[in-house]
């Protein structure tokens, strides 16, 4: 069965005493995409992704992953068959060796793909004879990558998947999920590293202290967002933005900034008719990202 969404939720929550991790979130992730899920620390990107894979249980809401709810324990093994994740730590038996543990990955999977195994071994360079808690965090990504590709799965999820590595192992880590994605394999991976996110997402979800804050294309979001900033007279000159298209606005002393999605045109020519000096500028995601998290300060 097909689902245009592989990941859904509703009002997902998740407190802990009296500490709300996740705050009624609803977003969803498509089919075949490239899916980027950023926030501070502390924001509820983990929690979330727990959640999603049946680590934890909701406090309330629901949750979907391939159609299956994430709340019922015998399809929340259904997920955990048909996914893959890889967390920060990569979940590695670091007391077998390299080979060991591919061979033992693979008995548990009847569909495994050898010839994806053997390609990437070669392209990987994996050691196969040494123990896994003695090669480089990047080899244990490419290792973890590995076992993951080898089942085919239809969603990749991963939590901080170039937490560090160093500059060759992220480049090859980014090369390896844009062929992924381009083979079929949906992937939603949380990150802080926006310039990562920037060159290989096909969407954004952005959630602070818990909350969806923006949920975007990257393209539609890079080619339509702008930054407007303008100097007034004097303070008092300074307008009210409750116009189309106005994101975010900041104001300091005569000087305004607003972050608008759309209608630039009618922004700029509104600015301009207090008598300010208007300067636009494109923005990147860090941009976006500081000033919708900042605004949720």
């Amino acid at each position: 069965m097909t689902h245009e969404r592989v990941i859904e939720t509703h009002g997902l929550t998740k407190h802990y005493g009296k500490v709300e991790a996740v705050r009624d979130l609803s977003l969803t992730v498509e089919r075949q995409q490239i899916t980027g899920f950023l926030g501070r620390n502390g924001a509820g990107k983990s929690t979330t992704i727990k959640m999603l894979l049946g680590m934890i249980r909701p406090t309330a809401g629901t949750g979907r992953v391939l159609g299956h709810d994430i709340a019922d324990p015998a399809q929340s093994l259904e997920i955990r068959r048909r996914i893959a994740y890889i967390g920060e730590d990569k979940g590695l038996y670091g007391y077998m060796t390299v080979g060991e543990l591919i061979r033992f990955t693979r008995s548990f999977y009847p569909d495994w793909k050898p010839e994806i195994e053997a390609r990437l071994l070669s392209e990987y360079q994996l050691p196969l004879g040494r123990k896994v808690k003695a090669i480089s965090k990047g080899m244990r990504t490419k290792l973890a990558l590995l076992l993951a590709l080898a089942r085919r799965p239809e969603l990749i999820i991963l939590d901080e998947p170039s937490e560090g590595l160093d500059p060759v192992s992220i480049e090859d880590l980014l090369q390896t999920l844009q062929e992924v994605r381009a083979a079929g394999t949906s992937i939603f991976f949380s990150s802080h590293q926006l310039s990562e996110v920037e060159r290989i997402a096909d969407r954004v979800l952005m959630i602070d202290r818990g909350q969806l804050v923006m949920s975007a294309l990257l393209r539609d979001l890079l080619n339509n967002y702008r930054n407007i900033n303008m100097e007034f007279p004097t303070q008092d000159q300074v307008p009210a933005f409750a116009l189309a298209g106005v994101e975010r606005t900041r104001v300091t002393g005569r000087q305004a900034r607003v972050l608008a999605s759309s209608n630039v045109e009618g922004i700029v020519a509104y600015a301009r008719a207090h008598n300010a000096a208007v300067h636009v500028t494109p923005v990147n995601l860090r941009d976006v990202f500081l000033d919708v998290v900042k605004e949720t300060s």
